[in-house]
């Protein structure tokens, strides 16, 4: 098996094409899929970074673009894995197992990926991306705050639609609880210090897998903490 801290051995596709694949999904996965809750919180996230894209909304638009794609291709690899069959990384194996789960709110749905793909895939998409330019991470800050930004705008959209209203306060009651426990902005922050960590740790590759594994595993220990069943 590859280790996750190995650099990408095709070339990055564009954000347009990484929005096709995720439109593709959308339309082959039953809506209350787990997997197709968060897909279409990711794809409105990246259809924007295209948007923002053409608008010149990023100070380094090649920059911003490799990283956006390269973090995509990690959630779009766990995807690949599970169709296959094969294991996608810890941080996304409670979703792919969960995801039918009839006691599994979709807002539940929603934020565990997002706990995956943060709290995981991010701090190896900006390694990615550093090996893929030439660069070191501090030269990807702006976009990775721009992006983050972009994030945290959407986790307070989601958990505006898919809370459950006033009528379903049995429920809302301990979803809240629930998600209560965890932040978006303190998993970006916890990534980008991982990023920089890891780069750190480039030439020390034992070191790095290790540290890496460590990451995925207790990443998804808070997806599974996320993904709880709540009475109906």
């Amino acid at each position: 098996m590859a280790s996750p801290m190995a650099r990408p051995a095709a070339p990055a596709p564009s954000v347009d094409a990484v929005v096709a694949r995720m439109r593709a999904l959308d339309a082959d996965l039953p809506a209350r899929d787990g997997i197709a809750v968060f897909n279409r919180v990711y794809l409105t996230v990246t259809e924007e970074v295209g948007r923002r894209l053409t608008a010149g909304g990023f100070p380094d638009p090649r920059a911003a673009s490799t990283l956006d794609v390269r973090f995509a291709q990690r959630y779009l690899a766990a995807v690949d894995a599970a169709a296959e069959d094969r294991r996608p990384p810890a941080c996304w194996r409670p979703l792919f197992q969960l995801r039918r789960h009839p006691g599994v709110r979709p807002l539940q749905f929603a934020l565990a990926g997002v706990n995956a793909h943060i709290g995981h895939d991010l701090a190896l998409a900006v390694v990615d991306t550093c090996r893929t330019l030439g660069c070191e991470p501090a030269e990807l800050e702006d976009e990775f705050d721009r992006v983050g930004e972009l994030l945290v705008a959407l986790e307070e959209r989601v958990r505006e639609d898919l809370m459950p209203g006033p009528d379903l306060l049995q429920i809302a009651d301990p979803l809240t609880h629930l998600l209560g426990s965890w932040s978006l902005e303190r998993a970006r922050d916890a990534a980008w210090a991982a990023a920089r960590a890891l780069w750190a740790l480039r030439y020390c590759a034992g070191i790095a897998e290790e540290f890496t594994e460590r990451l995925d595993a207790a990443v998804g220990f808070a997806g599974r903490m996320l993904l709880t069943p709540l009475p109906g």
